[in-house]
């Protein structure tokens, strides 16, 4: 349905939120750290992390610099702590195989630690203005509703990318806003629970709403709970080794007085495993 992109240009210009990596100049560096932080995290706990991420390492070289437990530690509660490894390592490849420059190539993106196909098109496209088709949980739901007709989006599948580039004009600037477009609107318009169809602008397009705005099912996978979960107890263990500078913690003082502590002796094991920490002599710390 080429003849979305219209209004989704015209709507975005007028509507679209004033972040960080939307601001002219913002890089190709910031917009990568930027989309790693995105994944599974809120807008309005991201930006101040990111700020401050930039403000300590500005380019992939001065990261590279550094070593892996600061970026752990500068994570903070961010959440999914692997993604502060993956950055780390995506930074020390940036400076050794494309001298301190974010690729623009897809498949040189691809490469790099921790990059899939979202993040690898989401620099591409917002950072250097090339015409890739970008789909993230709010685009496939816009495609969803619009083009197929359906409530909610099914399993994320190459597909996708076929559908959103269907959507895109030919030219690079306006593919770009398309992208983007489709993203906001997904993101404040067209929510997964309680979708504005009275302020959308492609309503009189929408395949959903012509269908009358059936149930089609919903096979989004739940989060699980996080109270009580392992998650919550990496996340105690995490917040010990982060306050703790650049010392070790005997492992008898990691959260002694957790409820469970085989489920915290699990969470210090799968830290190890996943290399956001090490064991030695009995004591425990963020890795070097």
């Amino acid at each position: 349905m080429p003849e979305l992109a219209a209004p989704l240009i015209e709507w975005y210009r007028e509507n679209a939120r004033d972040l960080p990596w939307r601001r002219p100049g913002f890089g190709a560096w910031g917009t990568l750290v930027s989309e790693f932080m995105l994944q599974q995290t809120p807008v309005s706990r991201v930006i101040p992390h990111l700020e401050a991420w930039l403000a300590r390492w500005p380019t992939p070289t001065s990261l590279a610099a550094d070593v892996p437990a600061e970026a752990v530690r500068q994570w903070a509660n961010l959440g999914y702590p692997r993604r502060a490894l993956w950055l780390h390592r995506a930074a020390v490849e940036i400076r050794d195989r494309h001298d301190g420059v974010v690729p623009r190539d897809v498949d040189a993106l691809l490469a790099l630690s921790g990059i899939g196909d979202y993040t690898a098109r989401a620099v591409a496209v917002f950072a250097y203005g090339d015409r890739h088709p970008v789909v993230d949980t709010n685009t496939r739901r816009v495609l969803a509703r619009a083009v197929d007709g359906r409530s909610q989006p099914g399993a994320p599948s190459r597909r996708d990318l076929s559908a959103m580039d269907a959507i895109l004009p030919s030219a690079d600037p306006e593919a770009a806003i398309v992208n983007a477009a489709a993203m906001e609107l997904g993101a404040t318009v067209c929510t997964a629970r309680a979708p504005k169809c009275g302020v959308c602008p492609v309503a009189h397009l929408c395949a959903w709403r012509t269908a009358g705005y059936p149930d089609t099912g919903d096979l989004r996978r739940r989060q699980a709970r996080y109270e009580g979960s392992d998650r919550q107890a990496r996340g105690a263990v995490l917040a010990v080794l982060r306050d703790a500078a650049s010392h070790a913690v005997p492992l008898i003082d990691v959260v002694p007085d957790w409820p469970d502590l085989h489920q915290r002796d699990r969470a210090i094991d799968s830290l190890i495993a996943d290399g956001l920490a090490e064991a030695s002599g009995g004591m425990l710390r963020l890795p070097h």
